[in-house]
């Protein structure tokens, strides 16, 4: 098992060194960049809105219940401040970088796969085209750039949706939880949540098509690993998640 781990790694390893390599027409690479940036990024727009709308009002609420049940005095303004925390420290980096690598990790594994077993990188490789370079780094690419925004866009609309909460609830008013977003929250937080959704999302993008450019068999084995590499993927986000908090906060 441990042997069979450790081969994997390192045929990892090989596909990103051939992956990472300059293309050869940068034309067509721009071509496929833009298609995944459609594939990849906005068309989880949806998804990633809709979640951090309904999350960001549950962390409000939770705030609110927790200080307001608390036996020290706790301004309702800090309703705000520490939903923008939540946000920011945890649940958009981490909880939304989970959902894609469902959402977008099947997505390339299933493709990558499917092109496999069809034998269409069989194809490429014949005509000398670098198949890796050709399938993943687009990917690559796309996730590393776009995910960080859809980040910050769930930040933003999580936010909004503790606003919301507000609103409904009426146990903290529009000014106190304006008041709670404007305090100062310190710059190594903002760094730690895009240093942490960039190296997610160098993962999502690498970790689905390792699994799919390595499809053998037919179908069924396409959905076997497409299984597998979402798995995976959140995996080694929390493994990695775990490090860079030990790296950058500590």
């Amino acid at each position: 098992m441990l042997k069979k781990f450790f081969t994997a790694i390192g045929e990892y390893i090989i596909l990103l060194g051939k992956s990472l390599q300059k293309p050869q027409k940068m034309r067509v690479f721009w071509k496929l960049f833009m298609r995944e940036i459609n594939d990849l990024g906005v068309n989880s727009f949806g998804l990633v809105i809709f979640t951090s709308i309904f999350v960001g009002a549950v962390v409000a609420i939770q705030m609110y219940n927790n200080f307001d049940s608390s036996s020290f005095p706790i301004p309702p303004s800090f309703v705000g401040y520490a939903t923008k925390a939540v946000l920011v420290l945890e649940f958009s980096p981490t909880i939304i970088s989970l959902i894609l690598a469902g959402k977008v990790g099947s997505y390339i594994a299933s493709s990558i796969g499917t092109m496999r077993v069809s034998e269409q990188i069989d194809a490429l490789d014949i005509m000398g085209v670098n198949s890796p370079n050709f399938l993943i780094l687009p990917k690559i690419f796309a996730c590393v750039i776009f995910n960080p925004i859809l980040i910050a866009i769930s930040i933003v609309f999580g936010i909004g949706g503790g606003h919301l909460a507000g609103m409904l609830t009426g146990n903290w008013t529009e000014n106190d939880y304006i008041v709670g977003i404007q305090m100062y929250m310190p710059n190594l937080f903002v760094y730690y949540a895009f240093v942490k959704t960039t190296v997610f999302a160098f993962i999502i993008a690498t970790v689905p098509s390792y699994f799919g450019y390595n499809v053998k068999g037919g179908s069924l084995e396409v959905g076997r690993a497409s299984t597998q590499a979402v798995v995976w993927t959140m995996v080694f986000i929390i493994i990695s998640e775990l490090i860079l908090t030990q790296l950058i906060l500590s």
